[in-house]
Parts: structure tokens; sequence; C-alpha cells
């Protein structure tokens, strides 16, 4: 690891690191599973049963836009709690899942200042989905009830899914860069919102190899959770959020 990079504006050091780094923080993570099984895997068991509204509401565009929204921006948020549960391990206790709620109150004006720039985003996702869905088939969105029984996919051409995937594809970018150690610095740090996004944006920038590769292996892990009827997630939201931790503390300093 080469010497730690000054931030421009503020007192926090980025640290250069190889692009294998995500798979440590992976294996960390399995540690951190391993250490509190079942705290870990009741916030896996809650992630999974908010995926299962996504396969539930599949059929028409808005139902998708609002279902892959809601899960994409509560994700991160939930993930407080598992952080919660790596920092106490590190102080060589054993908390339980009540415990890790608590972190929840450790720094609300930080948590609600990230959760307010999600859902602005959020809706910024919901107005572009409606405006794509003009400019394709000259309304807002299908019928909801001719999309109940046909699908609101064999409504749109090859290229029109493509497009609508890519503006998905495009708002999960921006999600990743914003969170990459937003949440672990607030619960830890007792950073606000604004610090936290900028110091995430500049470990982006700074590490952009070890981030494609933590962003695609993120990718893989999450379609592998949804392609096993969300059983997966069970396992795979726990370990993520623990690396999350990990990657908090070896990325900043």
């Amino acid at each position: 690891m080469s010497s730690p990079i000054q931030l421009a504006h503020g007192p926090y050091l980025i640290h250069r690191i190889p692009p294998t780094r995500p798979f440590v923080w992976l294996s960390q993570a399995w540690a951190d599973l391993k250490h509190h099984p079942k705290p870990s895997l009741a916030y896996g068991l809650l992630v999974s049963s908010m995926g299962a509204i996504v396969l539930l509401f599949n059929n028409h565009p808005y139902m998708i836009a609002g279902s892959l929204t809601t899960f994409l921006l509560v994700g991160p948020l939930m993930a407080v709690g598992l952080c919660e549960l790596s920092r106490r391990r590190e102080l060589g206790e054993q908390p339980s899942f009540e415990d890790s709620l608590r972190a929840l109150r450790h720094n609300r004006r930080g948590l609600l200042g990230f959760a307010n720039r999600l859902v602005a985003l959020g809706i910024g996702w919901m107005l572009l989905s409606a405006i794509f869905m003009q400019a394709v088939m000259g309304s807002a969105g299908p019928p909801l009830a001719a999309t109940v029984w046909g699908g609101a996919w064999s409504m749109l051409g090859a290229d029109h899914v493509l497009a609508y995937l890519g503006l998905w594809a495009a708002l999960s970018a921006v999600v990743f860069c914003i969170s990459v150690v937003s949440i672990p610095m607030i619960l830890d740090l007792n950073a606000d919102a604004g610090t936290a996004i900028k110091t995430s944006l500049r470990v982006t920038v700074c590490d952009l190899p070890a981030m494609l590769v933590w962003a695609l292996l993120i990718l893989l892990m999450v379609a592998v959770g949804f392609a096993s009827g969300l059983l997966g997630l069970v396992l795979i939201y726990p370990l993520l959020g623990h690396a999350t931790w990990h990657a908090y503390r070896e990325l900043v300093h």
C-alpha cells in the first residue's frame, strides 16, 4: 500500500489500494458473519423480503421502477446495522441484533441527510422513467390492466428495454459512488452526509480500479442472490454490509 493521499478539503486521508483488495474485504466479512451469524443473517432475511417486492411487482414499468428503486436506495441504509456489528467486533464485543439497531440513533442527522439524498435520487429516477415512457409510448406508461396480463417488456422493443435498463444502471452507479464509505463514516466519525458523500466520491476516483472490481463483485453477487430466488441474498447481503465496513477502514484514515 502506498502513502495516503491528502484530501484537498477535509481532514481525511485516502489510501491507494490494489484492485484485488475487495476480495480481502469479503473474506473479512465472512469472518464477521461467522462471529455473529444470527444478527447478520437477520439483516439478510429483511433484505430478501424486500427483494420479493421486486419479483412480485414485475409487470408494469412503474412497478418495476418503484420496486427496484426502493431496493437500491434502502439497501445502503440497512447496512448501518451490519457496519455496527463489525465495528463492535473490532472492540471485542459480541453484539446482538438489538445492539446493532442502536446505531440508527448514533448520528441521526448524518443518516437522515444521506437518506434524503437517496430519496432525491429515487424521485429523479421516477421522473426519468416517466419521460422515457412518454417518449417511447406516447404516454407516461402502458395501461395497468394491459401489463398485468401481457407484461411490460412485451410492449417494449429490445432497444427500449436496453435503454430503460441503462437508465437504472446509471442510477446504480451514482448510488454506488456516493455510498462507498458514506455509511461507515457517518457511523464511526459522526460525519455529516455531505462530507461522507464527498469522501466516497474521492475514494471512487483515487481507487478507480479497485472500485470497478468492487462494483462488479456487488453486481454479480446480487444477481446470484436474485437468481437463487432470493435465498442467496440472506447470506450475500450481510457479507456485502460487513465488507463495506472493512472497505472504509482500509480506504479512509
